[in-house]
């Protein structure tokens, strides 16, 4: 299948592959396509954008002390066997050893060895990890003008909000492009409305009653058109579950407020 001709699964894998989620045999799949088609690099792109909103509310995270020693050890191993091939190679005298620790000198020439093929494979996998997951950059001049021309159309997220129920189960996941006056709703949690209900976005402004973003169809990804003027200094939103098509703005929600979260400004 050719992943660039179906664009919804296309954008839902990139979701899945910033987010984490996509794991296993999909995950190198997806990454092998990444490397060799400029349009898969960008949908991650986009996405690792949409996510990074999350991930700047999040602590700092510090690395365990043993991380640290593993890979000084690695660095240390690699140094040693690279000096141990220079010294056979020009021809240096092997240091003699006694028959009893011969078998001992192979073992930890064997560790060595094994640990500077460690310390390569992890240089490899960092480079790799570099590659596909800090930036997909491309590997030609064409690729690089082409990505840079898809991230410039790419949406600008200024907002970003998390809204979940009164058990702080997250369900949808909002964010704001003023670029396109679009606000773009993904569905991550199971809750589905019934075909006889329709839920409502309310913007939840610090003065006067809720006010109407809109009403959300039944897709896990959709769009609603707002203006910035809608969003800003708005503090939180909320979803609502209405009859079918919604209620008017003016009255506010007439059904259970099923999801709110704060809406957080980003700093682009």
């Amino acid at each position: 299948m050719n992943l660039t001709q179906h664009p919804e699964l296309l954008d839902r894998l990139a979701a899945s592959y910033a987010l984490g989620t996509l794991r296993g045999g999909a995950r190198r799949r997806f990454e092998t396509l990444a490397r060799e088609h400029a349009a898969v690099r960008a949908a991650a792109l986009v996405w690792q954008t949409h996510w990074s909103g999350l991930a700047e509310l999040q602590e700092l995270a510090k690395p365990d002390a043993a991380v640290w020693t593993r890979i000084h050890n690695l660095v240390q191993a690699e140094r040693q066997a690279q000096a141990l091939q220079a010294a056979r190679q020009a021809g240096e005298p092997a240091l003699p050893v006694s028959a009893g620790a011969g078998g001992w000198l192979r073992s930890l020439l064997l560790w060595r060895g094994a640990a500077a093929a460690g310390a390569l494979a992890t240089v490899v996998a960092v480079v790799v990890g570099l590659q596909v997951n800090g930036g997909l950059r491309a590997s030609s001049g064409a690729q690089i003008a082409e990505l840079r021309q898809q991230l410039q159309a790419a949406p600008q997220i200024q907002y970003v909000a998390v809204l979940a129920d009164d058990k702080a189960a997250a369900s949808m996941l909002v964010t704001f492009d003023p670029k396109n006056n679009r606000l773009e709703l993904q569905r991550v949690g199971g809750f589905q409305e019934g075909a006889d209900k329709s839920l409502q976005l309310w913007a939840l402004p610090p003065a006067g009653g809720p006010r109407s973003l809109g009403v959300l169809g039944q897709e896990r990804l959709l769009n609603l058109t707002a203006g910035e003027a809608d969003v800003r200094q708005v503090p939180a939103l909320a979803i609502s579950l209405e009859p079918k098509g919604g209620v008017p703005s003016a009255g506010g929600p007439t059904g259970p407020v099923l999801f709110k979260g704060e809406l957080i400004q980003r700093m682009l």
